[in-house]
């Protein structure tokens, strides 16, 4: 079962897997970690509105703590809308 169906995602998922997405958006660049540089994917989260317009950006993200962090600014930023 695909991911989508299997979660009933409203959404589309990408794969890019050349990374020119991720380099738009500004989430592929040089990391470094234990004394070594290479390329990758930095941990970013973007909220989109209903128009495709980006309404909130998260850079570095930690994945331990980032659900509850951006369900309140989401809750704050859509009021109207049940999160």
């Amino acid at each position: 079962m695909l991911l989508k169906a299997k979660y009933q995602l409203p959404f589309p998922l990408l794969c890019d897997s050349n990374a020119e997405v991720a380099t738009a958006y500004g989430c592929y660049g040089l990391k470094k970690f234990m004394g070594k540089e290479f390329m990758g994917i930095t941990r970013s989260t973007f909220a989109i509105d209903p128009d495709g317009r980006i309404e909130t950006v998260w850079r570095k993200v930690k994945p331990e703590s980032h659900a509850v962090e951006i369900l309140g600014e989401l809750s704050d930023i859509l009021p109207e809308r049940r999160i």
